[in-house]
């Protein structure tokens, strides 16, 4: 009962993250769409009032103008809209998955190990659980304090995103070293989300709020309120397509149990971010298809790197191989507690990411994922059911 109402909180936690993170990515994409959208005003009136651009727009049978001003309106309403909700509610409920689903069993899905440094392989799971939170949190902090130290006037941007670039990459190599694959990758999206919601926390909302303090009161506000949130808004608008990718990489194992998982998680980091260049220039009027182009090559480079070797070639030295009979006798014994439709371990009450090896066409049905989770350590996960490396090297020789 009790691992049934974790799965079903996890389920309702899902739901409420998913909601969340569409409504505050959507809204994102929305005003970048609109601010680099925006046209000069065409009206006298609306110039000498102040109005910086506007933008006409029909939608659901309705037309909209919308108008951006560049410095303070004559008058600013009370109910003034604030785009600060979408963006907590995201990371305080993708947080409590995290605690829910990898803090709480820290030993299997935390450590890694497989990690070549043996004191990272060899962590206990609350002492992993300190490192997972050191990490999420450090990561925000460096980050900060590339923003601060490089272009705190906003004036080096361009070197900035060269250092949050090679942060990043940094990032995605630490990951995989100190944690198990799959919590690499996500923990290397949640820097990228902590920085973004952080952003907005520390920076976007309490530069506005100075603003429109300065603005009731009557006073000019500080240019640099509003150059900084800027700044924080398009680093968070070139996060969000590489996070989204890695928020759902935890499906695939062919990424996250690779031996270059940190070069392919840093792939993808990039292709995302220069596709969101390409819509970002679109919105201003200007098609580069280079950029879209860019990133496809480099998703292409991450299809090299990730493609697995044939699973049914021989290998050298492997004779006749491991029979079907041989590999459903060490499945039975090491991976069914788990993956069966009933599975028999306290932790679960159905098969994890509904793989289950219940018949033999199940299982061969798994071959390539099998082999690969196997022989890269990944599973079982912290080894719980004592695989031997005699049985890891069978599965590798199995063949059909």
């Amino acid at each position: 009962m009790q691992s049934f109402l974790l799965e079903f909180a996890n389920l309702l936690l899902r739901w409420l993250h998913v909601i969340a993170a569409i409504a505050w990515i959507g809204e994102s994409i929305y005003f970048v769409m609109l601010d680099n959208g925006l046209k000069k005003p065409k009206a006298a009136e609306d110039r000498d009032k102040g109005v910086f651009g506007e933008m006409w727009a029909v939608h659901g049978g309705g037309f909209y103008h919308n108008q951006k001003y560049a410095t303070a309106p004559a008058k600013l309403p009370d109910d003034l809209h604030w785009s600060f909700w979408k963006s907590y509610t995201t990371w305080l409920s993708g947080f409590a998955l995290f605690v829910l689903l990898y803090m709480a069993n820290p030993s299997f899905y935390l450590v890694n190990p497989s990690s070549s440094w043996e004191w990272a392989a060899n962590l206990s799971g609350a002492e992993a659980n300190i490192l997972a939170l050191a990490f999420l949190f450090g990561g925000w902090v460096v980050y900060n304090e590339l923003c601060k130290r490089i272009s705190p006037n906003m004036e080096r941007d361009g070197l900035l995103s060269l250092a949050v670039a090679v942060l990043m990459v940094v990032v995605a190599y630490l990951s995989v070293q100190l944690f198990s694959g799959r919590a690499a990758f996500l923990l290397t999206g949640a820097v990228m989300a902590t920085a973004m919601s952080a952003n907005v926390f520390f920076w976007i909302i309490p530069g506005q709020r100075r603003m429109v303090a300065a603005m009731k009161a009557g006073e000019t506000p500080n240019p640099l309120d509003g150059k900084r949130g800027k700044q924080r808004s398009v680093h968070n608008t070139y996060f969000t397509l590489p996070v989204v990718l890695l928020m759902i990489s935890n499906h695939y194992s062919f990424a996250y149990n690779h031996d270059y998982a940190w070069v392919i998680m840093s792939l993808f980091i990039f292709a995302g971010a220069l596709i969101r260049q390409f819509f970002v220039l679109m919105h201003s009027g200007k098609i580069q298809p280079a950029y879209p182009a860019a990133g496809t090559a480099l998703i292409a480079v991450a299809l090299w790197v990730a493609m697995p070797a044939d699973p049914g070639a021989p290998a050298a030295g492997d004779g006749e191989g491991t029979s079907m009979a041989e590999v459903t006798t060490i499945i039975e014994e090491r991976c069914v507690q788990c993956h069966a439709q009933s599975p028999s371990h306290a932790s679960f009450s159905s098969a994890p990411a509904g793989v289950a090896y219940d018949s033999e066409d199940q299982i061969r049905r798994q071959m390539s994922q099998i082999k690969q989770v196997v022989e890269s350590g990944y599973m079982p996960l912290g080894n719980m059911t004592n695989m031997t490396d005699e049985e890891r090297e069978a599965i590798a020789a199995w063949r059909e």
